[in-house]
């Protein structure tokens, strides 16, 4: 392939660095599908006859056969895919497969590939986040009056709902979607046609490439097109960002399925037992999500890095473009397929939760709120008041609500018995009634709401 430039063939080392057939081999539906729509192209625009792109088309099509029977074997020497896919092409169909590389160059041969692979990765993980997302939408509708401790520091704070909790991560989950869609609609260009890096003489048709390819049109500037990795790093910066969510979630329900949380209960299928313990049940799915989230992290910034310092157009560092992205979408789409089953299928303790909620004076600032609304006591000093109303609550060993009202009088006379009314956890998860506040009516307008974007959303299709 190299041509009379070179006297002597590649040695052993460089054969084996710059051979990337073992991971770009991944790309050999997308190679075979843009080198039909190149062919198809050449011979509508009179470039190659009729009948040389039937016997190219026919070709290829053989080779996606033989590779979908028996995978696409591993000859060092032919470098990539793309050289693979011709090699055959030419043992099958003879010299005239030659054509096929005419007006175009492995480099924007693999831009396109590896768009068109980038872009069905962002389909998986929209459909997969979709997926989810509707998980968390019918279990927080199923809790939406499920109260149970909100934290902060990973202290009892105040009161929330079960449904308003994983509400939270329907939100971080939907900004994830956005940023996968504004990805796909950013790499909606065909790079086909901008040859090695300076376009071609031939009267090529890019338009037609790019409908061919469903791309919504052709790129503008044949360096860049050929030199653009920003369609991988949008993808691994969405997966980046939306896997520490998922590690974030991950990490609740490893401390909810806890016997000192004692909150949740994992499904069966996504826990494991211990080789030595028999009383183990262990959250190791979620555990591997958080793990997961990492790996996917060091992709991006691995991609990043390689691509930093490069001058216009083309550097054989590229490629190893493919296989951080290959690999952080795999963990990828494991990821979001375990966390929504484990979502499905978790059993929450609500009982538990509830008690958890009635410990810790979780209600205290409602307390505050009460002097504030009911005795016109500014906040800073109703917060001091309510200090030391914790503070005998913690002396008597007993939650607010159970202090008498003399003991509260004794504190500040202002306070009546209309403060009861304020103590109790459900009092106060009722009253936080404000736009997106975990009152349960307010859950299942947002439930409700969500649940009609995703039906929108699933109407409009990818």
């Amino acid at each position: 392939m190299w041509g009379g430039r070179f006297a002597e063939g590649p040695s052993a080392i460089m054969r084996e660095i710059n051979a990337s057939i073992p991971f770009d081999k991944a790309l050999w539906r997308e190679d075979i599908r843009a080198s039909k729509a190149h062919v198809v192209m050449l011979g509508a625009q009179g470039i190659v006859s009729a009948d040389d792109a039937a016997t190219i088309t026919d070709g290829l099509d053989q080779v996606a056969a033989e590779y979908e029977r028996h995978g696409v074997p591993e000859d060092w020497d032919l470098e990539d895919i793309h050289m693979t896919v011709e090699a055959r092409l030419t043992e099958l169909v003879g010299p005239v497969a030659g054509r096929l590389h005419t007006a175009r160059s492995r480099n924007d041969q693999v831009a396109t590939d590896f768009r068109i692979w980038v872009r069905t990765a962002n389909a998986r993980a929209l459909a997969g986040l979709s997926a989810l997302r509707s998980a968390l939408v019918e279990r927080a509708g199923e809790h939406a009056d499920t109260i149970m401790p909100g934290f902060t520091h990973l202290q009892t704070a105040q009161p929330v709902t079960l449904g308003h909790h994983l509400m939270a991560y329907y939100e971080m989950l939907s900004r994830d979607a956005d940023r996968f869609e504004a990805a796909q609609d950013r790499l909606n260009q065909c790079p086909l046609g901008s040859a090695a890096l300076a376009g071609t003489g031939f009267p090529i048709d890019r338009d037609a490439t790019a409908q061919a390819l469903d791309f919504r049109e052709p790129t503008r500037n044949s360096l860049d097109a050929v030199s653009d990795r920003d369609f991988a790093l949008d993808y691994l910066m969405a997966a980046s960002q939306c896997s520490l969510h998922l590690s974030r979630l991950a990490e609740e329900l490893i401390l909810w399925a806890s016997q000192p949380f004692g909150f949740a209960s994992l499904p069966d299928s996504l826990s494991t037992g211990s080789s030595i313990m028999p009383q183990k049940r262990n959250p190791d799915a979620a555990e591997l999500v958080r793990g997961h989230a990492g790996r996917i992290v060091g992709a991006v910034t691995s991609l990043m890095i390689t691509m930093k310092g490069l001058p216009l157009a083309y550097s054989k560092d590229m490629q190893d473009d493919k296989p951080p992205v290959f690999e952080a979408a795999s963990l990828f789409d494991l990821s979001v397929a375990a966390m929504t089953g484990m979502i499905a299928e978790t059993t929450f303790k609500v009982d538990r939760m509830r008690a958890a909620a009635q410990a810790g004076h979780a209600t205290a600032t409602d307390l505050a709120d009460w002097l504030v609304r009911e005795g016109d006591i500014p906040f800073r000093e109703a917060h001091h008041i309510t200090g030391e109303a914790v503070k005998l609550a913690d002396t008597k060993g007993c939650s607010l609500e159970e202090l008498a009202l003399r003991d509260l009088q004794a504190i500040d006379a202002r306070i009546d018995d209309r403060v009861y009314s304020a103590l109790s956890i459900d009092a106060s998860v009722a009253s936080r009634a404000s736009y997106g506040g975990t009152a349960p009516d307010q859950v299942r307008e947002q439930v409700a709401e969500a649940r009609a974007k995703l039906k929108r959303a699933s109407l409009r299709g990818p």
